[in-house]
């Protein structure tokens, strides 16, 4: 379903553009494609004194995997959130070691003491971090859009499958710009 209608409390959570991530070879557009367009959501939910949430992800969770990890010490920087992103210190920072943003951190208490009742998501990974956020927005029961051209992934067949299959099931889809219209 393409997205409809924001609520007057609605959010917008950015997941993961942070220096690691966005050096990424990723898919189907390129990820200062995708920077870009977050930076556009930030300044627009900001200027209509709506939350915006940056997500870093700082770590992984504990247990094995048949998939490696990708092993070493990341760089210094590795976590630091893009400079495009214009952090304001009215924006929310919220770092996770999971792959999703809701599972132990604080998000869902930020976002309920706001009074927030639905969530804007974009961000990369498509079927890794926005997904999970996705998901688990879903099931604390905020509404939930997805911003198809402001994500990217690794894997284009993992993207496809969150677009076509998950996201529909978990909330509305639409562009950047039919969210900027939306706005106002």
């Amino acid at each position: 379903m393409s997205v409809t209608t924001l609520d007057p409390q609605t959010a917008l959570v950015l997941i993961d553009l942070q220096k690691g991530i966005t050096g990424l070879p990723v898919v189907p557009v390129p990820a200062a494609d995708v920077v870009g367009r977050a930076a556009r959501l930030a300044a627009a939910f900001r200027a209509r004194d709506l939350p915006v949430v940056l997500v870093n992800v700082t770590g992984g969770a504990p247990g094995r995997t048949e998939f490696p990890s990708g092993g070493g010490t990341p760089p210094a920087d590795w976590a630091e959130l893009v400079p495009e992103l214009d952090r304001q210190p009215g924006d929310l920072t919220v770092s996770k070691r999971r792959w999703g943003a809701f599972h132990g951190t604080g998000l869902d208490r930020e976002l309920r003491d706001r009074g927030v009742t639905q969530i804007v998501l974009a961000g990369i990974a498509t079927s890794i971090g926005v997904e999970s956020t996705a998901r688990a927005a879903h099931e604390h029961g905020y509404h939930v859009t997805l911003v198809t051209d402001a994500m990217a992934d690794l894997d284009e067949a993992a993207h496809r499958n969150s677009l076509e299959k998950v996201f529909p099931r978990l909330g509305e889809t639409g562009t950047t710009e039919a969210v900027l219209t939306l706005l106002g």
